[in-house]
């Protein structure tokens, strides 16, 4: 899964956007990593850009074969991070590299930010191991 988010770095930041040609935000680019992972979903679609509860986001990542863990955990090449941006806003972040892959709307495109996290950490969700 990091993989495939470093190969999306460049793709164009859009709003509910699925597609790397036309756009990605950080849930489809979260789908994408899920995807090449092959983990099967069906995202949320409609939602605001500020709002949610990480009740729900975790509930979906344990329908889709996520275990979640604490901000504290050890981080691993390809989990997906749930950081809080600010106090109406949930953003995911993928672990690659020795850094970060996301979608910035303010730079508008997938990019790869090196070293630590931008944002405090909520929880962290890896595949539930068998």
């Amino acid at each position: 899964m990091a993989d495939k988010a470093m190969a999306l770095c460049g793709a164009p930041f859009c709003l509910h956007g699925r597609d790397e040609e036309t756009g990605l935000d950080c849930i489809g680019l979260a789908q994408q990593c899920l995807i090449a992972g092959r983990f099967e979903c069906d995202v949320p679609n409609g939602y605001s850009i500020r709002g949610g509860s990480e009740r729900l986001i975790s509930e979906f990542m344990a329908e889709t074969g996520f275990e979640r863990f604490p901000p504290e955990t050890l981080l691993r090449e390809g989990d997906i991070v749930l950081v809080r941006p600010s106090p109406v806003q949930w953003h995911f972040l993928i672990r690659a590299g020795d850094g970060f892959v996301h979608a910035h709307a303010g730079l508008g495109k997938v990019v790869h930010c090196p070293g630590e996290a931008p944002w405090p950490i909520v929880s962290i969700f890896r595949p539930v191991e068998e």
